[in-house]
């Protein structure tokens, strides 16, 4: 070894002190980055649970369009309600809105009356999701 690098390895020991230890400005910074990554992996986190709640309410909405419109294409009338297509085994059960947690939030839009038909009611025609909040692309789920 040279005698720069041994003058090198001396001025670092020197600095340091006897014992090697860190500087607290060294654990400050240290404890600052560690802050930040913490903070981004949590917010990344959060993303992923909120898209995977989306990507299953899409989901849904499609399973239970597509029995509506199974029921309609077999019947020739749109159901009365939800419950008619789980007794009428099109779904096997009203699957949970992944956002409100709930299989009782869904809101359904109810046909109109055909002319000529005897039923009074004329059944649902599409399903919602019941929740008021926003979608990370901004869009309301009551509006899927």
């Amino acid at each position: 070894m040279g005698v720069v690098g041994l003058s090198v390895r001396r001025t670092l020991y020197a600095r340091r002190g006897a014992d090697g230890g860190w500087t607290l400005v060294e654990l400050l910074v240290v404890l600052s980055i560690i802050l930040i990554l913490a903070s981004l992996a949590m917010l990344q986190h959060r993303n992923s649970i909120t898209l995977a709640k989306e990507a299953a309410l899409r989901s849904n909405l499609f399973i239970m369009r597509e029995a509506i419109d199974q029921y309609y294409a077999d019947k020739g009338k749109y159901p009365e309600s939800l419950g008619t297509l789980v007794t009428e085994r099109y779904l096997r059960s009203i699957p949970k809105d992944p956002i409100t947690d709930s299989p009782d939030t869904w809101q359904t839009t109810q046909a109109d009356t055909e002319p000529g038909m005897l039923s009074t009611q004329a059944g649902i025609y599409n399903v919602k999701s019941g929740s008021p909040d926003t979608a990370l692309d901004g869009s309301r789920y009551a509006d899927w």
